[in-house]
C-alpha cells in the first residue's frame, strides 16, 4: 500500500508539473520534416498530428480581395497585397503544394484538434488590414472553428481591430514587442507574443505580464539553450520550428 501510495504521489507531481509547462506552438506548422513546408496543409496536418497546442500561419489579403496563407509580402517579387490569387498561386511552395487560401486552410484544419494561431500580417493599406481582419473572422466563425482560434500581429491597428471585432474570451496577442505589460493590459490584449530578445531586454516582463493575469508566448524558440531559458522563466507558451525537440525538453527538463 505504501508503494502504490509513494506511485500516485508522483504522477500526481508529475501532472502538476506538466500543467505548469509552456504549450508547444508549430511556427509555421510542422515543416521541418520531409515532404512538408512553410504554411502549407502538410505542415498542418502534421502539427495535429504530434499533438502540438496549435499550428502558426500567416495571411495576407491579395490585390482581388481573396485570403492567401504566406509568410513573406512578396511572391517572387509579386506583391501579395496588390497580385491575383491566380497569379500568386502560379508559383508553388517547395514541396510542390499550391499556396493555400485562408479557406481551404480552415476546412482542412475542421476535424483536426490543433489551435489555430492565426496572424494577420500588416498591410501597407490599413483600411484593407481591417477588412481583413473581419473577413476572417468570419470565416473562422462559418466553420464553427471560434473556439480554436488565436489571433497575433504585429500590427497596432490590427491588434485594436481585432479586439474589438473578436468574440469575447478569444485570446489576442501582440508580436512587435514595443508595448510593456501595463501598455497590452490597458489595450485589452491577452498577452505578449514577444521574440525572446524582447524578454531579455526587459527580464521583468514576464513576471509582470503574469501578475497582470496577461499571458506569455516566445518566439522563435529552436536551440536546446534558449528551449530550457524559456521553460525556466515560466512562460505559457513556446513558438518554435522545433515542436518535437521542445516537447521532449518540457518533459525532460526539472521544472523550477
Amino acid at each position: 500500500m505504501k508503494k502504490i501510495l509513494t506511485l500516485a504521489v508522483a504522477v500526481a507531481t508529475t501532472l502538476s508539473a506538466l500543467a505548469d509547462s509552456p504549450e508547444v506552438i508549430a511556427h509555421r506548422g510542422f515543416w521541418k520534416i520531409d515532404g512538408s513546408a512553410q504554411n502549407s496543409l502538410r505542415a498542418l496536418q502534421l502539427a495535429d498530428s504530434i499533438n502540438a497546442y496549435g499550428s502558426e500561419l500567416d495571411i495576407w489579403y491579395t490585390g482581388d480581395d481573396q485570403i492567401i496563407v504566406n509568410h513573406d509580402p512578396t511572391i517572387e517579387k509579386m506583391v501579395i497585397e496588390t497580385t491575383s490569387l491566380a497569379q500568386l498561386q502560379t508559383v508553388p511552395l517547395v514541396n510542390g503544394e499550391k499556396r493555400p487560401t485562408l479557406q481551404e486552410y480552415l476546412d482542412l484544419a475542421k476535424p483536426m484538434t490543433t489551435r489555430l494561431i492565426i496572424e494577420i500580417k500588416p498591410h501597407k493599406d490599413k483600411a484593407r488590414e481591417a477588412i481583413l481582419v473581419k473577413r476572417t473572422i468570419e470565416e473562422v466563425a462559418k466553420r464553427g472553428l471560434q473556439s480554436r482560434a488565436e489571433y497575433i500581429t504585429f500590427s497596432a491597428d490590427a491588434l485594436r481591430e481585432l479586439i474589438k471585432e473578436v468574440p469575447a474570451g478569444t485570446p489576442v496577442y501582440y508580436l512587435n514587442g514595443d508595448m510593456s505589460p501595463r501598455q497590452l493590459k490597458e489595450v485589452g490584449a491577452t498577452g505578449a507574443d514577444y521574440h525572446m530578445s524582447v524578454f531579455r531586454k526587459h527580464p521583468t516582463w514576464i513576471s509582470e505580464m503574469h501578475a497582470l493575469g496577461l499571458k506569455v508566448n516566445v518566439w522563435t524558440v529552436d536551440r536546446p539553450g534558449d528551449i530550457i531559458w524559456a521553460i525556466d522563466e515560466g512562460v505559457d507558451f513556446i513558438t518554435t520550428n522545433m515542436p518535437t525537440l521542445t516537447r521532449t525538453l518540457i518533459l525532460t527538463t526539472p521544472q523550477k
